[in-house]
């Protein structure tokens, strides 16, 4: 059998971020082999993981990729077991080219999919080999639990703690006002993007309450109408985007803002980690 060195016993570890006793069983197991001992460790990880398969995945990362000319846009939810985990640069890079690949490469109708592709960001490794090298080395389990792909011009945004993600469709405009509405829709999280949109149910029983509300405040007919109109209009700048004040100037609506730079807002797509908020299409 061939010597066993710290030197292979270390380099082996620096490659596969794994103990070192592991390290060196792999390599006395496969007869000093450097490459049959790598793929042996590799091999034992993803059996390792596959049998950890049904941990809860309560942590994780959304991603987004979008572009305005060509017009397409993509948002994932890569989900992880632990907070340290799901904050990891290696992670963060796995969903950035998990987003890109979706938006940019054949599109993918599941996760499953998208995993057999090749990952943007390392010639000949496919996203799978990629997701199982991590798993192998931080002993987690991933979950990519799903995927979107719009082909349309979009601005995108994810939140700092990248928690939360949107992608704005729109017409028009420019890169840097569709990022900064997506932005405004990830802060203030509307319920449509105009008042004609928003759900007449929901719209009924505000007005229900309101006017319950006029009617004890002892306001004659004629004006309880008006007064509702009046008060309606708070309601439509809490829940509408089109009417919301913009959050970076807060004496605009965002609809304003869209017009005065050209362009139309269609439909936003709000995801948060565990939970999707998805807004009907503007006609």
């Amino acid at each position: 059998m061939a010597e066993i060195t710290a030197a292979m016993v270390m380099k082996l570890r620096d490659e596969t971020s794994l103990p070192m006793m592991d390290c060196k069983k792999a390599l006395q197991e496969s007869g000093g082999d450097f490459d049959k001992a790598k793929t042996a460790l590799r091999e034992k990880g993803i059996t390792l993981m596959g049998m950890r398969a049904d941990r809860p995945t309560e942590e994780g990362r959304i991603a987004v990729y979008n572009s305005l000319n060509p017009g397409v846009g993509a948002l994932i939810e890569l989900q992880v077991e632990s907070a340290p985990v799901a904050k990891h640069e290696n992670l963060a890079a796995l969903a950035n080219d998990l987003a890109k690949q979706l938006a940019t490469g054949p599109g993918a109708k599941t996760p499953e999919d998208l995993w057999k592709q090749p990952a943007p960001s390392r010639k000949g490794v496919t996203l799978q080999q990629w997701k199982d090298e991590i798993e192998g080395k931080m002993r987690e389990v991933l979950r990519l639990a799903r995927v979107l792909r719009i082909d349309v011009p979009t601005g995108g945004y994810v939140h700092h703690d990248a928690k939360s993600g949107v992608l704005l469709e729109v017409e028009g405009g420019n890169d840097e006002l569709a990022k900064n509405i997506a932005m405004h829709v990830a802060a203030m999280k509307p319920k449509a993007t105009t008042t004609a949109e928003l759900d007449k149910a929901l719209v009924d029983k505000e007005r229900a309450i309101l006017t319950e509300r006029a009617k004890k405040e002892g306001k004659p007919d004629n004006i309880i109408e008006k007064m509702i109109e009046g008060r309606m209009r708070n309601f439509y700048a809490e829940n509408v985007l089109s009417e919301q004040p913009f959050v970076k100037d807060d004496k605009q609506s965002v609809g304003k803002i869209a017009a005065a730079g050209n362009m139309k807002l269609k439909k936003f797509t709000r995801w948060q980690l565990g939970e999707t908020t998805a807004e009907k299409s503007a006609n």
